[in-house]
C-alpha cells in the first residue's frame, strides 16, 4: 500500500480496528461470579492425581521401563503403524532383544495401555429403538468429556469464564464480537457441538457419523490448532439408510426421530447438570461450580435442518418463507421453539392441521437451550462451497471451460495458491478446502467481498454466534485421525467396536505423554493467563544454505539476479553513509570503486514464517506463509536470499554498522497506484524497467513481510506460451490478488 492512498486507507478504517487487537477496549461484567473457586486444591492436583495411579514412581516413564520402552510405544500408537507391522517388527530376530522392551508384540503392548494408564473417558454402547429396528450408538459420557476438557493443564492459562465486552475504541461504541464470552452474560460453561459426516471407504459406501465436543470457554484461537486437541469425540451415530423402510416420507421421518434419539441419549446428562450445577475441577487444581448448558450447534444445512427438524429448503433459524430467502427486507422472527414444544407436547390430543416428523426433539429437556439460537453461520458449505459450484457453472458457459483451465495453468506459484494444472472445470468431489483455494483465484470480487466481510460481520447481539471457521479448520484434520485412519486400523467387521478402542487407546498415549512432560520440566510453576491470546508469527530461514557457494555468474544466469553485483556494491556504500544523503550519480560513482573480496556466496531458496501460539512455542506442523515477493509499500520479485561470511563483512563494513547475516536480491514493481482499479478492486502493477534493466536491489531479509499472490494480465485470450513456471517473466503487468487470505484482503481492499 502507498502513502497516498488515503481514500482508500479511509474506506477501510473499520475493518483494521478489527483486526488490531492491541486496541481492544475490555469492560468485565459487573457482579460476575463465573470462574470464583468453591476449594483451591494443590496446584498441579490434577497431574497429583493422575500420577498416583501410576505404580511405580521413581521410574519417570512407568509404567513402561524405560525412556526407549515408552518412546517406541508412543511411536507405534501415534504414527499410523498398524498393529500387525509393529507385531512384524518386533518379531525380526534380535529387535527386542536389543531394545529391551517390556512388551513383544502389539497384543502385549495394549495390554499396558489398557490396564495400567489412567482412565480417560470410555465409549458406551446401547441400542436405540426406532420404528421396531435396533441401531447402535456408541458414545462417551458427556460430562466426563468436559470435565478433560476442563481440567486440561494445557487450557489453565486460556480458559475464560467471565463475561466481557469487548470494543474496538475507547469510547467504547463499536462492539467487537468474538469468542463466546464476549457474546452471552451467563456465568457457566457453553457446550459447543459439531458434526461433520465422512465416508470412511469408497467400495463399500460406509460413512461415520462422528459428533465433537468442546467448551466455549476455550478461545477460537486453539480451536484453530488441530495439535491443542481441544476437541473429544462424543459420539459416533448411526448411518443407516433405513432400507427396509420403503415409503419415503416415513423413511425421512423414521430418521430423523432416530437422530434426535441417539442425541437425547448422549446429552441426557446435562440436564440434572445443568440446572443443578457441578463442582469440576482445572488443571490448577481449582474446583468451581458449574453448569455446562447447550450453546452452540456447528453443521452444514442438512444437519441443521435435521438438528431444527424444519423442512428442507426452509431457514434453520427463522420463520421467513422459503420464496423469501434472498430477499433483504423481508420481515422474519427467530423460530419460537417454546410454542414449538408446547404443539408437540398435544399431538396426542385432537386432530393437527400438520404431522411434525421429530415427536421428542433432543434438546427438549435441556435447560437454557434453543437450538434455534445455537445454529451458526456454516462458512465453509454456506459459502465457499455454496457460491463456488454456482460461480464455476457461470463462468463455464459466459467465458468457456477451456479458457478457464488454460489461465488457471498459468498462475504464478504462491503459498496460499493451489495450482490447478488440469484446470478447475473437470473437478468432481471437491473439498471445502479446495473450493477456498479456488476462491482465491476466480476473482469474482462482489462475491469475494461479501465472502470475506460476512466472516467479520456475521454476528448478532442476541444470539450465541461463533463463526465455525476455526471448527471448519478442525473438522479438515480431526477427520482424517478419528475416522479414516481409525477405521483402516479395523478389519473391517463391527468396526466402530474397533475404532472406538483405538481411539481409547491413542487418548490414553497422548495423555500420558502431557504427564510425562510435566514430569520431565520437574512440575513448573503455573504461569498466569495473559491478557490477550494472541498467534504471531515468526520468520525464519533453514539452519543451513541451499547452495554453500554459488558464483555470481550463476547468480545471473541460474536465479535471473542480472544484477546482483551492481545492486551489492550500491548496498555496501548505503550501509556505510546511513549519515548522509547521497545522489543517486555519487551512489553509483562509490559503488563502482567498491571491490568485493569474494566472487560466490551461499544461497538460500526459501523464506518462512512459523506460527507461534501464546506460549511463544513455534508450531512446526504449520507453515503459515512463504516468502516470494514483498508486501507493504513495494512489491518485488525475489531473485536470490544470500548471506555474506562474516570475514567478508569486516572487510567491507565498518565495524560499528554490520549488515543483517541474511539479504535477498530483488526486482522491483511499480509502487501501488492511488486507488484500485475500479471494475475489480485490484491495484494494478508493472515492472520497473530504466534503460532497458529491470531496478533491482539488495535489502534484508528481515524487511520482507510476507508474501503477495500476482495475476497476470492476460488479456481477451491468454498467450499458449505463458505457463505456471515462466509467466513472471514473460508478463509485464499484473494484478495483485487482494483475496488469498483474510490478512490481504483487509489490507489491500
Amino acid at each position: 500500500m502507498d502513502d497516498n492512498g488515503t481514500d482508500h486507507e479511509s474506506r477501510q478504517h473499520v475493518e483494521h480496528q478489527i483486526l488490531e487487537r492491541d486496541r481492544v477496549t475490555i469492560v468485565q461484567y459487573p457482579d460476575s461470579q463465573a470462574g470464583k473457586p468453591i476449594t483451591h486444591a494443590e496446584v498441579w492436583d490434577v497431574n497429583a492425581t493422575y500420577g498416583s495411579s501410576i505404580s511405580d514412581t521413581e521410574n519417570l516413564y512407568s509404567p513402561f521401563s524405560s525412556q526407549m520402552d515408552w518412546e517406541i510405544a508412543q511411536w507405534a500408537k501415534l504414527h499410523g503403524l498398524s498393529s500387525t507391522a509393529f507385531s512384524d517388527f518386533l518379531s525380526i530376530g534380535g529387535v527386542n532383544e536389543h531394545l529391551d522392551l517390556s512388551y513383544k508384540n502389539s497384543r502385549e503392548l495394549n495390554g499396558i495401555i489398557n490396564k495400567q494408564l489412567p482412565g480417560r473417558p470410555k465409549f458406551h454402547h446401547e441400542q436405540i429403538i426406532v420404528a421396531g429396528e435396533a441401531f447402535c450408538i456408541f458414545y462417551q459420557d458427556v460430562l466426563e468429556c468436559i470435565k478433560a476438557l476442563y481440567g486440561d493443564l494445557d487450557f489453565v492459562d486460556y480458559l475464560v469464564f467471565s463475561p466481557e465486552c469487548h470494543y474496538t475504541d475507547d469510547d467504547e461504541t463499536v462492539r467487537l464480537y468474538s469468542d463466546m464470552h464476549t457474546e452471552t452474560r451467563r456465568d457457566n460453561i457453553p457446550i459447543i457441538i459439531s458434526t461433520n459426516k465422512t465416508q470412511v471407504t469408497v467400495f463399500c459406501n460406509k460413512t461415520a457419523y462422528p459428533i465433537y465436543l468442546t467448551i466455549g470457554n476455550i478461545p477460537k484461537e486453539i480451536h484453530r490448532k488441530p495439535y491443542w486437541h481441544a476437541h473429544i469425540l462424543l459420539a459416533y451415530l448411526p448411518t443407516t439408510h433405513l432400507e427396509h423402510i420403503t415409503n419415503k416420507a416415513s423413511c425421512r421421518q423414521s430418521a430423523a426421530n432416530l437422530y434426535h434419539a441417539c442425541m437425547a441419549c448422549v446429552l441426557s446428562p446435562l440436564k440434572k447438570a445443568g440446572l443443578d450445577g457441578l463442582a469440576m475441577c482445572s488443571g490448577d487444581g481449582i474446583s468451581c461450580h458449574c453448569h455446562p448448558f447447550f450453546a452452540c450447534f456447528v453443521g452444514d444445512y442438512s444437519k441443521q435442518v435435521l438438528a431444527t427438524a424444519v423442512k428442507t429448503t426452509e431457514c434453520p433459524k427463522c420463520d421467513i418463507p422459503p420464496d423469501k430467502l434472498e430477499s433483504s427486507t423481508a420481515p422474519f422472527e427467530i423460530h419460537d421453539l417454546h410454542a414449538i414444544l408446547d404443539t408437540l407436547a398435544t399431538i396426542d390430543v385432537g386432530d393437527l392441521e400438520f404431522v411434525q416428523p421429530v415427536i421428542h426433539p433432543f434438546l427438549e429437556r435441556l435447560p437454557f437451550a434453543n437450538i434455534f439460537q445455537a445454529i451458526t453461520p456454516n462458512i465453509l458449505h454456506q459459502l465457499y462451497q455454496g457460491l463456488v459450484k454456482h460461480l464455476l457453472h457461470w463462468l463455464a458457459q459466459g467465458c468457456g471451460p477451456i479458457e478457464i483451465d488454460v489461465r488457471c495453468r498459468r498462475l504464478p506459484p504462491n503459498h496460499h495458491i493451489c495450482l490447478f494444472m488440469k484446470g478447475i472445470t473437470g473437478l468432481s468431489h471437491v473439498s471445502g478446502a479446495e473450493h477456498a483455494k479456488i476462491f482465491c483465484f476466480i476473482l469474482i470480487h462482489g462475491l469475494l467481498d461479501f465472502l470475506y466481510l460476512a466472516q467479520y460481520l456475521c454476528h448478532s447481539s442476541e444470539t450465541l454466534s461463533l463463526l465455525d471457521e476455526a471448527l471448519v479448520l478442525f473438522h479438515d484434520n480431526k477427520q482424517i485421525f478419528v475416522n479414516l485412519d481409525a477405521y483402516h486400523a479395523t478389519n473391517h467387521k463391527d468396526e466402530f467396536t474397533q475404532m472406538t478402542q483405538w481411539l481409547e487407546c491413542k487418548e490414553k498415549i497422548m495423555h500420558h505423554a502431557k504427564f510425562i512432560r510435566w514430569r520431565l520440566h520437574d512440575n513448573p510453576s503455573h504461569h498466569p493467563r495473559p491478557l490477550e491470546l494472541s498467534f504471531d508469527q515468526t520468520q525464519t530461514l533453514t539452519k543451513h544454505p541451499s547452495a554453500k557457494a554459488v558464483s555470481f555468474q550463476s547468480l545471473v544466469l541460474d536465479y535471473g539476479a542480472t544484477y546482483i553485483h551492481e545492486a551489492l556494491t550500491r548496498y555496501i556504500v548505503q550501509q556505510n553513509h546511513l549519515d548522509k544523503s547521497l545522489s543517486c550519480r555519487r551512489l553509483e560513482d562509490l559503488a563502482a570503486n567498491v571491490l568485493l573480496p569474494f566472487c560466490s556466496d551461499a544461497v538460500y531458496h526459501k523464506i518462512k514464517w512459523l506460527s507461534v501460539d501464546a506460549r511463544g512455542h513455534g508450531d512446526p506442523l504449520v507453515t503459515v506463509d512463504s516468502v516470494h515477493v514483498k508486501l507493504c509499500y513495494c512489491v518485488g520479485q525475489i531473485r536470490a536470499i544470500f548471506l555474506i561470511q562474516e570475514r567478508d563483512a569486516q572487510s567491507l563494513f565498518p565495524l560499528t554498522n554490520q549488515p543483517p547475516r541474511h539479504l535477498a536480491y530483488i526486482e522491483w514493481f511499480t509502487p501501488f497506484p492511488s486507488t484500485p482499479d475500479s471494475r475489480h478492486g485490484m491495484y494494478k502493477i508493472t515492472r520497473i524497467v530504466c534503460l532497458g534493466e529491470r531496478v533491482a536491489s539488495i535489502i534484508p531479509v528481515s524487511n520482507i513481510a510476507c508474501s503477495v499472490h500476482l495475476i497476470p494480465k492476460f488479456g481477451p485470450v491468454a498467450p499458449h506460451h505463458w505457463m505456471s513456471n515462466n509467466v513472471l517473466e514473460e508478463c509485464d503487468t499484473f494484478f495483485i490478488n487482494c483475496y488469498i487470505d483474510r490478512h490481504n484482503f483487509v489490507t489491500l481492499r
